[in-house]
């Protein structure tokens, strides 16, 4: 792994090499509402602030691969002007985690998923990420929507957003062109 990795533990100061892309990976369950979603949020949130050496991906500890987004996150994303009809689910591997540069996850569960797999010195909760803060917080996790009303989709997707808006700005300092 290249020697500019934000470790999310460490100081954020460091500079990455301009040509190499950070890469950024969300975690959630089964890679079909939460990280789907994040991905999204955060693809459009890089677009915006013009950042063009960033690379975004999603992945499911217990994903299906290849299965399509629920369709309460493609409705609220809809409405957001996201179209996740192109995702299709990944299953978090060892490959994934290497390729990230920072990991992001849904829960403590998931977490522990991507420690196993070898990421544990460059993954973090994402709500806890998001506050500069660290530790396996349960109460951190973000609410899985699957199965629930579009509402509950729409609380997790402002959720989501809120929080990549402060990954971004923690973010800035590494990847800002």
């Amino acid at each position: 792994m290249a020697a500019y990795v934000v470790y999310c533990l460490g100081s954020m100061d460091n500079r990455r090499p301009e040509t190499s892309p950070f890469r950024v990976l969300f975690v959630c369950t089964g890679n079909t509402c939460r990280s789907p979603m994040a991905e999204g949020i955060a693809r459009r949130r890089v677009s915006e602030l013009g950042w063009t050496g960033v690379d975004i991906r999603s992945a499911g500890v217990g994903a299906f691969p290849q299965a399509p987004p629920s369709g309460g996150a493609r409705r609220v994303s809809a409405a957001h002007g996201l179209d996740l009809s192109n995702h299709s689910a990944s299953l978090l591997t060892a490959e994934e985690v290497d390729w990230a540069d920072l990991i992001l996850t849904m829960s403590p569960g998931h977490l522990m998923r991507v420690v196993d797999l070898g990421g544990g010195d460059r993954a973090a909760l994402l709500s806890l990420f998001a506050l500069g803060e660290m530790g396996p917080d349960a109460s951190a996790s973000i609410p899985d929507p699957i199965g629930g009303p579009d509402e509950e989709y729409e609380a997790t997707y402002q959720l989501l957003e809120e929080l990549i808006d402060r990954v971004m700005d923690r973010l800035a300092p590494v990847v800002a062109p």
